[in-house]
Parts: C-alpha cells; structure tokens; sequence
C-alpha cells in the first residue's frame, strides 16, 4: 500500500513538472513572439514616414503578406486587458506563440475574411466573458484596425465552412469550447467581428 502511495507522489509531481516545463514553454514562445511583432511594427512606422500618398499606402495593404511562423502584427482584446502576438499559421508550432492567423484568409484592411485562432487556455484563457459589442484592435504594420463582435456561434471541431471568401471584410476569431473542457476539445466558439469606421 505504501509503494501505491509513493507511485502516486512520484506520478504527481511528474504531472506537476510537465505542466510547469509547457507553461513556461508557451510563455516564452509568446514572449519572443511578442518581441519579434513589436520590431515589425516599428519598422512599419519608420518605413511609413517615406510614405509618399494614400494610394501608395493602400496598394501596401493590398499586397501585404506574412512568412510563415512569422509574427507580424498585435490583437489587443480590451475587455480582458490582453494585446497577443500574431503569428502566421494555425498549426501547433504558431499557436504556441501566439495567436494564429489561418494563411489562406486575408489581412485587415483587404475587404475580405481574416481568420484568427487561439487555444482557450493559453492566449483566450476568460474568452468565455466575450459577448456581442465587444471590440477587438488588431495593430498591423500598415496601421491600426478596430473590429465589434456583431455574432457568435459553436461549431463542431471539424467545422471548416467558417473560412472562405466574403462580401465584405470581417474577422473571424475561434478558440476550443467548452471552456473548462479537458484534453480536445469537441467544439468551437466563433465570433464574427465588423470594422469600426
């Protein structure tokens, strides 16, 4: 009975140390992520002062695109006083630095879908308290970009109807739902998010 006991302790604290070691891992990891954002968007601003007219500025917007794993932009959620990395990609390896934008959808400021994801437990940890009216800025190198939350829906996990091409621009942001679910997750929580003008 003792051994169980001491096998358990031991288990335990494994449990405890791995838990510890991907905490840290993802925190760095968006710390670097962080600090490789913040570089493009400073030079964004010094490139933007030779800047000669809108139109430049615009065919700028136009054609702008992210490397992959690339962090390159900020998605500040004012309602839980978080501003996360952006990062190109929505494979594990980029969700782990931030949050990811799914390649194949546009960037702001395009008129078209860009869709953002996110692990409920690291970068939307309380995303839970998101509701209709809240806002979402997305800082790009080109400028700043403020979208609201008009809607909001579960979908399965599989769900990939959400991305495609749109009317008119809108930002997609999904996360893992339940929120207090453990291991994967069977759904997703969407919100559906319009600019701000």
């Amino acid at each position: 009975m003792k051994q169980i006991g001491n096998l358990l302790i031991i288990l335990g604290i494994v449990m405890i140390g791995i838990f510890a070691y991907q905490y840290w891992n993802h925190h760095h990891a968006q710390q670097q992520a962080m600090i490789q954002a913040e570089e493009q968007l400073q030079n964004a601003t010094t490139e933007a002062a030779v800047w000669e007219d809108k139109e430049q500025q615009a065919e700028r917007i136009k054609k702008y695109q992210a490397d992959d794993k690339q962090a390159f932009g900020t998605l500040e959620i004012p309602k839980l006083d978080r501003t996360i990395p952006i990062v190109e990609g929505a494979d594990e390896e980029s969700l782990k630095s931030g949050v990811g934008h799914v390649a194949q959808t546009r960037f702001p400021g395009q008129g078209n879908q860009i869709v953002l994801s996110g692990h409920r437990d690291t970068v939307f940890r309380d995303f839970g308290k998101m509701e209709t009216g809240d806002r979402y800025i997305i800082e790009m190198p080109y400028g700043a970009f403020e979208y609201e939350i008009k809607k909001e829906e579960i979908v399965p996990a599989g769900d990939t109807s959400i991305i495609g091409e749109s009317s008119e621009e809108v930002l997609i942001v999904s996360t893992c739902y339940p929120f207090d679910y453990v291991g994967f997750a069977p759904e997703r929580y969407v919100t559906y998010a319009y600019p701000v003008h």
